[in-house]
């Protein structure tokens, strides 16, 4: 799909002065691999499939949001982020809550891009009457409220192997129901996406799907 390469480029062009910006001095390079470790994952998976399985506008549109989430509080670490600070002093806050942006953004795009590998490969997929996609908002908070669970483990898991050099990582903050509210937060996250987008996500997945189509059928055309 050649509409969709040049959409990928565009990403990758919007992207590359972010990654830049974020690689140059960062507060911690060790926590910049953490943070922006999957960042390099999402382009790695986005180049390996664009051709079987391009993503809707919505979609990549979103992505691009998350990997800039993520390489500012890559570059900055999560609990020092200056914009937070100041929205701290502001609010006579107790710590930066950057992180819990990050978090309700980690529910927020994975929902959609659940959303999109459920209707496009799976049975939920709406066939019309509504009855076979019923469950389908249903699974896709599951599913992103089973990813944050998955992630506090990780954060948890490298915390035991680094020691002190994952306090950045963790941003913890000295709150003790970090975790929980990292998860509340990511479940908020997804819930908002499939109530606020659902209609246009299905909308954008149609404009692939009718191209995808129309390739196929040009393909087979003698």
């Amino acid at each position: 799909m050649k509409s969709y390469d040049r959409r990928l480029l565009w990403f990758f062009a919007l992207l590359a002065p972010v990654v830049a910006w974020s690689w140059i001095a960062p507060h911690d390079r060790f926590t910049w691999w953490l943070e922006a470790g999957p960042v390099v994952v999402a382009a790695v998976l986005l180049v390996a499939t664009r051709k079987r399985f391009p993503l809707s506008t919505l979609l990549l549109g979103l992505a691009w949001v998350h990997c800039v989430v993520l390489l500012v509080g890559a570059h900055y670490t999560y609990a020092l982020v200056p914009a937070f600070d100041w929205l701290r002093e502001v609010t006579d806050g107790t710590r930066n809550n950057y992180d819990k942006l990050g978090h309700f953004v980690q529910g927020f795009v994975p929902a959609i891009l659940t959303r999109e590998i459920l209707l496009r490969t799976s049975p939920l997929r709406d066939r019309g009457d509504g009855r076979s996609s019923r469950w389908l908002g249903f699974l896709v908070v599951s599913v992103c409220l089973a990813f944050s669970a998955i992630y506090e483990l990780v954060e948890w898991l490298v915390a035991e192997l680094s020691g002190e050099g994952a306090e950045s990582f963790l941003g913890t903050q000295g709150y003790i129901w970090d975790t929980q509210s990292d998860m509340a937060f990511a479940l908020a996250g997804a819930v908002c996406a499939v109530v606020l987008l659902a209609k246009l996500h299905t909308r954008s997945i149609e404009k692939v799907l009718a191209a995808r189509r129309v390739i196929g059928q040009s393909e087979r055309s003698p």
